[in-house]
């Protein structure tokens, strides 16, 4: 059981991340509604859950990320600094440059801390399965495979062949987590694909399926620490329930927040509120 003092230091981890993302958007436009909204989760694993050394990226028995979501590239590059990668100064400078490690879709020929580049929708989830299952061909029963998608991603076809594949090559190693904001940059996913109920889908195809608030790091932190063990044939998935632009009330399920650059002003006004949250819940932070 995790203690109420460590759930409260991964919630003020999440808050720095928010502050960051607000920040690098008052420099550059980035898809921040996405990144907001998958922030928990991609603080949890990567602050607490992945086994990844910065120092040494080659572990065989390191776990495997792959951000099939390619334009949450920004929270995942935050995350990274803050286990020791590299720093937020370095985010800050290259974000979007010529010859920069950082954009709006990560990239591994200029920063080997991403695993697979990725962008195109639908790709991320393929890789992530055929890794998977080198590992099990390896016979490495130690290390996951986490995959992060979108939920407008799931109208790609790609995604769903590789789900079947998934169940076909009893990929228990496999960890694939849908960021469920019920937002795409054109709207509604529901009026846009009629993608109807994800988790009912997966299951039916023989995952294993867990549906929880992806906003909340205390069930984010008790999902992942009572995983099956990774030696086992189902493929797992967390549909995680959240909210596009979560924790910034002017950008909280609103579609025209998937992408853009705010002012100085909406960013003080931001923060105001985020530490209003963080405060009202759990008083003043002393670590």
């Amino acid at each position: 059981m995790v203690t109420a003092n460590k759930i409260r230091e991964l919630e003020f981890a999440t808050l720095q991340i928010r502050k960051k993302l607000l920040k690098l958007c008052t420099l550059q436009s980035i898809h921040i509604g996405g990144d907001l909204s998958i922030a928990d989760v991609m603080t949890v694993l990567w602050q607490y859950k992945m086994k990844y050394d910065p120092k040494n990226i080659q572990d065989e028995y390191r776990d495997r990320f792959i951000l099939s979501k390619g334009h949450a590239s920004a929270v995942m590059s935050f995350n990274q600094a803050a286990i020791g990668c590299f720093t937020d100064d370095e985010i800050y400078k290259e974000y979007a440059t010529d010859g920069g490690r950082f954009s709006m879709h990560s990239c591994n020929l200029v920063n080997p801390y991403v695993e697979v580049s990725t962008g195109s929708l639908g790709h991320g989830m393929p890789i992530a399965c055929g890794i998977a299952a080198a590992l099990k061909l390896k016979g490495n029963d130690i290390s996951r495979v986490y995959t992060i998608m979108g939920d407008g991603e799931q109208s790609e076809g790609s995604i769903w062949e590789a789900a079947m594949n998934a169940v076909h090559y009893k990929l228990g190693n496999l960890v694939a987590i849908i960021d469920f904001n019920k937002l795409e940059a054109d709207g509604n996913i529901f009026d846009i694909t009629g993608i109807g109920n994800i988790a009912e889908k997966y299951n039916a195809l023989g995952w294993f399926v867990k549906e929880i608030n992806g906003n909340d790091v205390e069930e984010i932190v008790n999902a992942l620490d009572n995983l099956p063990s990774p030696s086992t044939y189902m493929p797992i998935v967390l549909v995680c329930h959240t909210i596009k632009g979560k924790g910034v009330g002017f950008m909280e399920n609103q579609a025209k927040w998937h992408a853009g650059k705010i002012t100085f002003e909406q960013y003080e006004l931001a923060i105001k509120s985020l530490d209003a949250q963080f405060y009202e819940k759990w008083g003043e932070y002393n670590d």
